[in-house]
């Protein structure tokens, strides 16, 4: 069988990753990011501090060293004339000013360091240099980089929870708003949020959803109020052109008219039964019946029960007004008694076997299983707006007019509802729509 499309009670909800999760990764994210920014800005800007200050202090180490070179011809602590480590832009300068190399070499302790160098008078060509080695600052750096890794760790840490925590709270707000519309969609119109914390968005909502039902709950009774005036006000007209269709010769006419007038009752009727299922006026009057007996009762009080099949094992079934070996829907039953009202019982399967028929294909199949009716036609299947949204009041799925006024299934599922029973409609792999009817235990 393909996947089942369930009417009562309305489909299940996929699982999806909660909102204050959610908010908490999102929170979790930028607290990393701006930590990864800061740091990243810290580690740059420090790193070009260190450097400018040995640039400056190489420089101002190397004019004192110069100057006393000058006067005593003596090198002071740290200078040297064309050291080997010298790096080549130092090597030979093109004037006698002062000028400063990074070298990014590192040995044992020693390096990265900056290069202060100056041409000097002397025997031959010489160069004095002044050396500051960096290393000691740059393990600094390293060391800061560490520290605000861990209080970066630290903080969002401490800060997780709490984003959990506010998000939760919003998420437990949001989630009643959530259920109210969602009971409000199930036909709860006395489903209201009430007052919500907060003058924030989720408060609006909250209101907006409130004010939605209170208009959508008044579009309805008034709606189902003029439905069920209308219905009651043609009880009597109808009443009396059927009464009246009595009076006129045999013949043609009157077969044609006492057909229309019954349809018309028919419909009157139906829309009665379906304004008492809105308003909640029925209760069901309950008693342990056989259900395979109930089931082909009512196949054969639908006037189809020679376009059927019953078939029943298990248990006899007698005067149902089918024929238990050739009659076209097919019930088997294992001897299952339910407790149940057995009126609407027959309604429902009533109801189900007459749209198969009209608007299914030969032959209509009716199963009893356990607590379970199935019933089943080999025609094009149910239409994918009927699977999608359920049945709807006067739509037929029908390209004419004339084979029904679409409230069958709108009845049944109504009184399924009453029973507490599931209906489930659905169409076969292989062709034909399928109704399944699950009784409560």
């Amino acid at each position: 069988m393909g996947p089942l499309h369930r009417l009562w009670p309305s489909g299940t909800f996929r699982r999806r990753v909660p909102l204050r999760w959610k908010i908490a990764a999102l929170a979790a994210a930028t607290a990393c990011l701006v930590a990864a920014a800061v740091g990243v800005l810290v580690h740059v800007w420090t790193a070009g501090d260190i450097r400018s200050r040995a640039e400056a202090q190489a420089l101002n180490s190397l004019y004192s060293a110069a100057d006393a070179y000058r006067r005593t011809g003596t090198l002071v602590d740290g200078a040297e004339l064309d050291p080997a480590d010298l790096p080549a832009a130092l090597r030979h300068p093109t004037d006698d000013d002062r000028h400063a190399a990074h070298d990014e070499r590192v040995d044992g302790n020693v390096g990265p360091s900056v290069w202060a160098a100056q041409r000097v008078e002397g025997p031959g060509s010489k160069v004095l240099a002044f050396r500051v080695n960096m290393s000691s600052e740059l393990y600094g750096l390293h060391r800061l980089d560490l520290t605000m890794v861990v209080a970066s760790l630290v903080s969002l840490a401490a800060a997780t929870p709490l984003a959990v925590c506010g998000a939760g709270l919003l998420g437990r707000r949001l989630r009643r708003v959530s259920e109210t519309a969602g009971r409000i969609s199930a036909g709860d119109l006395d489903a209201r949020t009430g007052p919500t914390k907060g003058g924030d968005e989720v408060a609006d909502i909250a209101a907006t959803v409130d004010l939605m039902a209170d208009s959508l709950g008044r579009r309805l009774r008034t709606e189902r109020r003029f439905t069920a005036d209308v219905a009651h006000e043609l009880r009597t007209p109808v009443g009396g052109l059927l009464a009246t269709a009595d009076l006129l010769p045999p013949g043609e006419t009157e077969d044609l008219l006492r057909a229309r007038v019954r349809d018309l009752r028919g419909l009157v009727e139906d829309l009665l039964e379906i304004s008492r299922l809105d308003a909640g006026a029925e209760q069901p009057v309950r008693a342990r019946v056989p259900l395979g007996a109930v089931v082909a009762e009512a196949v054969a009080r639908t006037g189809f029960d020679t376009g059927s099949t019953v078939t029943d094992t298990g248990s006899t079934v007698t005067d149902t007004g089918s024929t238990v070996t050739d009659t076209g829907s097919a019930v088997t039953d294992a001897a299952q008694t339910v407790e149940t009202d057995p009126r609407r019982l027959e309604r429902i399967v009533g109801n189900l076997v007459v749209n198969a028929h009209r608007h299914g294909g030969a032959p209509v199949q009716v199963t009893v299983e356990g607590r379970t009716v199935v019933v089943r036609d080999h025609g094009p299947g149910f239409p994918s707006d009927l699977l999608l949204h359920g049945p709807r009041r006067f739509h037929t799925g029908a390209a004419e007019r004339g084979s029904g006024h679409g409230l069958g299934l709108t009845i049944a599922l109504g009184q399924a509802r009453l029973l507490g029973a599931e209906l489930l409609l659905e169409n076969a792999p292989d062709g034909g729509a399928v109704a399944t009817l699950r009784l409560p235990a």
